[in-house]
């Protein structure tokens, strides 16, 4: 059944959180670095020539922050540089970060949009082959965030936030991409839940939790119908990756395609221990409609029936029947709220490309 195996899962996960590796991310270099001298700005400038003696291009990158200091995670940068060169465009990363690589040497000028803040305009100049790294880009708050999103379609919006939510991976190595952090994310298209839960299924981790699963099964002789030895081990692995894609699917895509509700948890973050312990338990049972207004998760409970009736088909026939389905459901309710509780305290602070708590600096 679906949640049979969902124990093994949590307990590998868990192991997996263990392991930690060694660095998460490199610091980006300081903004106060100093510039190079006016000698060795002439000698990067000589040695710098282009075949046609054109100057050799630069780099540019900065950090968006808002009025708190918190970075602003998926920003619109664009680069505009004056001599009439291509326009560039990127986003700012879950540390608030962007980046332009072969930046014609002269004027240029940045433009920064995000939701809800008033768009921003920064002007420098970059030398020959410099590497300027920018001072953080301040955002304020917009005083009509209406007319800041107009023009934005949100299914644009939704697509960046997914970019960002992508890069989430707790400890750098577990997806964690049916979260956000952000309050008042855009709701997904179909499209955009379908390639969200197709990401989420194929990720090399998945497979590797899959495969982890599988062997405590096996050596803890779970559903004995398999048997033992490579065709034991493959039997396990196999209906564990199906109810991986049947529920990712069902719960994560197809029902809420349908019923137009959004899979992801919407971090809290903020307010007394019991208001988000609530918070958490109660995203169990409810979510947000593409609307905006709360609504009975359907999705999530029919899914969990959904994928258990299908795992009938595949299951020896011991571990079969409709009491163990609902049974299953009832199990993954439950470890929903209690996933939901890790992703509310803990999950967060294991994230290194996760965005800055509400209201904290």
């Amino acid at each position: 059944m679906v949640f049979q195996s969902k124990p093994a899962l949590i307990v590998l996960a868990f192991v997996a959180l263990s392991w930690n590796s060694d660095c998460l991310g490199q610091a980006p270099p300081a903004a106060g670095s100093e510039r190079p001298d006016q000698s060795s700005q002439t000698q990067a400038s000589a040695g710098g020539q282009t075949h046609g003696d054109q100057p050799s291009p630069g780099n540019i990158s900065g950090t968006v922050i808002d009025q708190s200091g918190a970075v602003v995670a998926g920003a619109r940068v664009m680069l505009t540089p004056a001599d009439q060169a291509p326009k560039q465009k990127v986003l700012s990363d879950n540390d608030g970060q962007f980046a332009f690589a072969n930046v014609p040497s002269g004027a240029f000028e940045l433009t920064i949009n995000s939701t809800g803040f008033a768009a921003q305009t920064f002007s420098g100049i970059l030398d020959p082959g410099e590497t300027d790294t920018l001072a953080p880009i301040m955002l304020a708050v917009a005083t009509d965030v209406t007319e800041v999103r107009v023009g934005v379609p949100q299914v644009e919006v939704a697509e960046e936030q997914i970019k960002v939510e992508e890069q989430q991976r707790v400890l750098g190595a577990i997806p964690n991409f049916y979260v956000s952090y952000i309050p008042d994310a855009a709701p997904l298209t179909a499209k955009q839940k379908f390639e969200l839960a197709w990401k989420s299924i194929i990720d090399p981790f998945t497979f590797v939790v899959v495969g982890g699963a599988a062997g405590v099964e096996q050596a803890q002789d779970h559903f004995v119908g398999y048997g033992q030895g490579a065709e034991g081990y493959a039997k396990r692995f196999g209906a564990g990756y199906a109810d991986t894609v049947t529920g990712t699917f069902i719960g994560g895509a197809i029902l809420p395609s349908l019923l137009k509700q959004d899979p992801r948890y919407f971090y809290k973050g903020t307010g007394s221990i019991r208001s988000r312990s609530q918070y958490a338990i109660a995203m169990a049972f409810i979510c947000k409609g593409d609307n905006g207004h709360w609504q009975v998760n359907y999705s999530a409970i029919l899914g969990s029936i959904a994928a258990g009736g299908i795992s009938n088909l595949y299951y020896p026939s011991q571990n079969r029947g409709a009491d163990l389905t609902f049974e299953n459901a009832g199990i993954g309710i439950i470890s929903g709220a209690a996933s939901n509780l890790l992703q509310e305290f803990l999950i967060r602070k294991l994230t290194p490309k996760a965005p800055k708590a509400p209201g904290k600096q």
